[in-house]
């Protein structure tokens, strides 16, 4: 047998898995999916394919796509050895072409833009998931944004119904887990330059649909669309995907998924990270019934060559020196173990094994027959000397582990074909026989137990270790936590001993906010009445003045300058002005002797800041009356006087009058006592007035 089979181990199938298939509705039909129960090598009933469970979220569903098959076909490999990027490829171009280009999957185009690699690394090579579709380097394609890594997806293998074709030889290879991957001349397949031609627009279609600006399409929104119409694109259909007519569409395997399963299905299959929005729809919009394909569309049918009549094309295969070293794929998670030391007894063992099996059925040899014809032409006494054969090798002869399990691996798929015979025989009556298969599935069941066993035990010293070096890390944890813990509370006590000049501090703090308030307060308080009786001085200014105080600015306000010195000196301005009114009220009789006296200081004020002169108005009243006294007191003494002449003041000399008046001066008071007249209190030194 081959190195790779060594891969291949029980399968880990978990109810997460089982769950996101239900809510796919892959499991619909009863008979859609088998899981494998105690077998750790592939043993598929009949009619059913071994498949995993990332090839099915990413489009995979039986019946296949007729596309898919001639893939197959053409390029000699087996459903298992694609990896799930490689399955998702496919299941993205399907889609690219017939709903965004509205043609069937076209051959041509494919070649020009994809090829295959074989998938391993420098000591390991794979048979399952050996194969990668690559993107050829010269072509401009969708970044599909693959994810890094796809643990663990070879544990999670499974069988699916492949329903028999009318045509034997459409039907895709039965499982053989022993074939080689063989490269050949296929995977590097181009189109000719008739092809070229052909597909030069869809090419030109592409690059626009990449490079659109604000219509971008990209691989992660081709995905989520056939994600998000509930149609495995890989999956055999009746009618294309351009013709999709929405919930009722005999396509769609189950309802709409939720945004949440949906967007977890997205993010599992890509490498969105979580900030990174899912697309909700394509910028493009798809070709469907809502869509329509324009008018006279072409639709340039080309689907990979299919063996007619039976036959299938010899692929030429090429040797991997000549091709150069294998792709090493990303998705290739876990370890595998290398078969390189062991090369010689892997090919001794299968030369010596398959010299009584029947050919691999496969596309490079020529088919005509199903997988019931194939059995049918074991012989079943060779079939059953060779167990025997290989069982008294795996009991008697000791050799390496590596060969005691290649040899239990071959031994357990030589029972499972025998069972099939015997389903359609009479041998199954030979009591030989009979022992014989009790000897072989009891041995087989003992090394199942047993290398179960030693998996357990293995699994637990790993366990017990992986415990132990816990233990040791939770004991340094603990001290460290007791030392750390110590020093806390060396800090809580310090803090606690502060504590109470930090209450200290904070009522004094306290206080003095008050305080501050308090104080704030009385200012505002202050600042208030100042700024109402700066607005009244302005008012009562500006009616004097008709000048407004500057209340913003009231630096350099001459104005306000004068009121703050007359409210300094506000006292003995009040006293000055109530003695001004005194003198005044006391004087008003004299000057203003037959008027009333005002009631306001302003009013008064005002009387004495007339035009005339007061005092020369005062005097000559005095004179006035000094005249009339003189007069009644001459007419008294009953003198005759020629008034005409005295009242003739040009014959008057000046001197003369001077002197006369001041020798009269002397007796004024007397005459004006006699006359009864109180005299004016005038100044001795004021010039006569005639």
């Amino acid at each position: 047998m081959a190195a790779e089979d060594l891969e291949w181990e029980r399968s880990k199938i978990s109810n997460q898995d089982v769950n996101t298939l239900k809510r796919l509705g892959l499991m619909k039909k009863e008979d859609a999916i088998r899981f494998p129960s105690e077998e750790s090598y592939p043993n598929p009933p009949m009619e059913y394919r071994v498949s995993f469970v990332d090839h099915l979220i990413r489009g995979l569903s039986a019946p296949i796509h007729d596309f898919l098959r001639g893939l197959l076909f053409v390029y000699g490999i087996q459903l298992h050895q694609l990896t799930p990027n490689s399955i998702l490829h496919i299941s993205i171009f399907i889609t690219l072409c017939e709903c965004f280009l509205g043609i069937p999957p076209n051959w041509a185009l494919w070649k020009r833009i994809f090829c295959l690699r074989r998938n391993g690394s420098h000591n390991a090579t794979y048979n399952i998931g050996g194969v990668v579709i690559c993107v050829r380097t010269d072509v401009d394609y969708f970044d599909v944004k693959f994810p890094d890594s796809v643990q663990g997806w070879r544990k999670r293998w499974l069988y699916i119904h492949e329903e028999s074709a009318n045509s034997v030889e459409h039907n895709i290879v039965p499982f053989d887990g022993s074939a080689k991957i063989q490269r050949r001349r296929s995977w590097d397949a181009e189109a000719s330059e008739e092809e070229k031609k052909a597909t030069e627009a869809l090419m030109s279609r592409i690059h626009q649909l990449q490079n659109t600006r604000g219509k971008e399409l990209s691989g992660v929104q081709i995905t989520a669309y056939f994600l998000r119409i509930r149609v495995q694109p890989l999956q055999a259909r009746k009618n294309p995907l351009w013709t999709y007519s929405g919930e009722n569409n005999a396509n769609r395997l189950s309802s709409d998924l939720s945004a949440k399963d949906l967007e977890k299905l997205i993010r599992r299959i890509s490498r969105l990270a979580k900030k990174d929005p899912i697309p909700s729809s394509c910028r493009v919009e798809p070709y469907s019934s809502a869509n329509p394909l324009p008018e006279n569309h072409p639709t340039m049918a080309s689907l990979p060559p299919l063996p007619e009549d039976g036959e299938v094309e010899e692929q030429a295969i090429v040797a991997e020196d000549n091709q150069g070293s294998s792709l090493p794929e990303s998705e290739v998670a876990g370890s595998h173990k290398s078969a390189a030391s062991h090369e010689k007894e892997v090919e001794s063992d299968a030369s010596e094994s398959t010299q009584s099996l029947p050919p691999a059925v496969s596309p490079r040899n020529k088919r005509k027959r199903n997988d019931a014809e194939v059995l049918a032409l074991l012989k079943p006494k060779k079939l059953f000397l060779l167990i025997r054969r290989q069982l008294m090798t795996l009991i008697l002869n000791p050799s390496s582990a590596l060969m005691m399990r290649k040899k239990y691996q071959l031994l357990t798929w030589l029972l499972g074909q025998a069972r099939h015979i015997l389903s359609s025989t009479l041998l199954l009556d030979d009591p030989m026989i009979k022992e014989l298969l009790r000897i072989g599935s009891q041995f087989i069941g003992y090394r199942e137990y047993a290398s179960r066993t030693e998996e357990k035990l293995a699994e637990a010293n790993k366990r017990a270790d992986a415990l132990a070096q816990k233990l040791e890390q939770s004991e340094a944890a603990r001290k460290k936590a007791e030392l750390v813990a110590s020093e806390a509370k060396t800090e809580a006590d310090e803090a606690k001993a502060k504590a109470a000049s930090v209450e200290e501090l904070q009522k004094r703090l306290e206080d003095a906010e008050s305080a501050l308030n308090e104080h704030k307060a009385a200012q505002a308080s202050r600042e208030q009445g100042i700024l109402k009786r700066l607005k009244s001085q302005s008012r009562r200014t500006h009616n004097q003045t008709n000048q407004d105080f500057d209340l913003e600015n009231p630096v350099n306000d001459p104005l306000l300058d004068a009121l703050s010195y007359l409210e300094l000196h506000g006292s003995e301005i009040r006293e000055g002005v109530a003695n001004a009114n005194a003198g005044l009220s006391a004087l008003f009789p004299y000057f203003f002797p037959k008027k009333e006296e005002p009631p306001t200081f302003l009013t008064l004020a005002k009387s004495f800041n007339s035009s005339e002169d007061l005092g020369l108005k005062m005097r000559q009243e005095n004179m006035k009356i000094a005249v009339e006294s003189t007069v009644a007191l001459v007419a008294d003494s009953q003198q005759t006087v020629d008034w005409t002449k005295v009242g003739d003041t040009d014959q008057i000399e000046q001197s003369k009058w001077r002197s006369l008046i001041k020798a009269a001066k002397p007796n004024t008071k007397k005459i004006l006592a006699y006359l009864g007249i109180k005299p004016a209190s005038t100044p001795s030194s004021s010039r006569p007035e005639v």
